[in-house]
């Protein structure tokens, strides 16, 4: 028998918020796969889409205030990028990663093998995690105090410029000193499926001129990149 999903007072201790009402929680973690399966049973079950979809404006509004007033001297189209590169489905999975969401989801049969570490679905259900802390707390404040941390987390560990493209800059690089060769190694993972740490390093010839570690083997990529950038000392 399944260990899955946890109880969801472990979440409500993870996020730092305890539901008043724990059905609005319990349809946030709800996958269309599982709500189907029940349903065939004659049993009336929601599935957290209609969360999702509240939850991805919530999140919109949220984070845009925090660029808005955390970077006043950045222009639109900066903030823009800055924002888009945190709500895409890489930054999302990896929130739902910080507080283990994958253990807590109700998922059908068919996606209990890798639905928990599934990156859209792990995705969507953050969205729909937000959007039920909204409307329980009636409070986007509330939904800040908890989504803020993470964010800001995010741009420190990234660099204030978070959608910056260290690999691209590293490839025009490399192919502006003729016919050396770029790699990408992944050299060690560690952790459980659903919350593994990568490492990566990157090769000139066969030389390793950076490393770098993230949720996901492109993060580590560009963690590595960045590294050897700061190494040949190219702005």
């Amino acid at each position: 028998m399944s260990n899955y999903p946890l109880p969801i007072e472990k979440l409500e201790e993870a996020i730092g918020y305890i539901f008043k009402d724990k059905h609005m929680l319990k349809t946030a973690l709800t996958h269309s796969s599982y709500a189907y399966e029940q349903k065939s049973h004659k049993i009336i079950c929601e599935c957290n889409e209609r969360l999702e979809f509240l939850g991805d404006s919530v999140l919109s509004l949220v984070v845009s205030e925090y660029l808005f007033e955390k970077f006043s001297n950045k222009a639109e189209g900066e903030l823009t990028k800055t924002r888009a590169s945190l709500v895409c489905t890489r930054s999302l999975s990896s929130f739902a990663n910080k507080i283990n969401l994958g253990d807590y989801l109700y998922l059908g049969k068919g996606e209990e093998i890798n639905g928990r570490t599934n990156v859209k679905i792990l995705e969507n259900a953050f969205e729909a995690l937000l959007a039920a802390i909204y409307l329980d707390s009636g409070s986007k404040e509330i939904v800040a105090k908890f989504l803020i941390p993470i964010v800001n987390f995010e741009i420190q560990t990234s660099g204030s410029d978070v959608n910056y493209d260290y690999k691209t800059t590293l490839q025009q690089f490399v192919q502006a000193l003729g016919n050396d060769r770029i790699q990408y190694f992944c050299v060690n993972e560690e952790g459980p499926d659903h919350n593994k740490t990568f490492e990566v390093e990157v090769k000139i010839n066969s030389n390793v001129v950076g490393k770098g570690k993230g949720k996901t083997k492109r993060e580590a990529e560009q963690f590595a990149a960045k590294e050897a950038l700061i190494l040949f000392d190219v702005k």
